[in-house]
């Protein structure tokens, strides 16, 4: 783990990934409330006051070595966030490190997570020393898998109804991307 840590917040080309604050739970309501956002997450889509309960637990997440070991973002264009994410380790050593996002569906098909996502995985890699990234997706989320994908990481495991979630059982993918696979990339 770095003694650095990570300067935020982190500028792409057209995003903003800053930290989270308590004034954007009506963004973020715009798309978690949303029943197509919701299908392939485990939670029901959100209302207000569970968004305020969300909002307050990742405000508290700054960084992979901070207390909780966990870093949320969310990315702003023109000072709207329309994205988010979320970096947590998963092993004790903090060298194992789990990704996920979410994006407003108005937003996609633009790139712009893969322009959200690939500067936390190098963060990840360059300034937190993190060994290996996986992420985990309900397997219909095809988008989401697309972007591992872009972004490099392999497809290592396509577990069968191994998630009882919403009613139904529901299959999960798995991605994971080793340092080393970064710097090829």
């Amino acid at each position: 783990m770095s003694a650095q840590p990570l300067p935020l917040p982190l500028q792409t080309a057209r995003l903003t990934l800053r930290l989270p604050r308590p004034e954007d739970a009506e963004d973020l309501l715009a798309y978690y409330s949303r029943a197509d956002v919701a299908r392939y997450l485990l939670e029901e889509p959100w209302t207000p006051d569970y968004a305020r309960e969300q909002l307050g637990k990742r405000v508290a997440r700054t960084g992979l070595d901070s207390e909780t070991r966990a870093l949320a973002l969310v990315w702003e264009q023109a000072g709207r966030v329309i994205g988010d994410l979320g970096l947590w380790l998963t092993d004790q050593r903090g060298e194992v490190a789990e990704v996920g996002w979410v994006m407003h569906p108005d937003y996609s098909g633009r790139g712009m997570a893969t322009e959200a996502v690939r500067p936390v995985l190098d963060a990840a890699f360059e300034v937190y020393g993190v060994h290996r990234i996986t992420a985990q997706m309900d397997a219909r989320n095809v988008a989401s898998a697309r972007l591992c994908e872009r972004l490099g990481m392999q497809r290592e495991a396509h577990l069968r109804q191994d998630c009882w979630s919403k009613g139904e059982w529901t299959d999960t993918l798995i991605y994971g991307m080793l340092a080393a696979d970064r710097a090829k990339t």
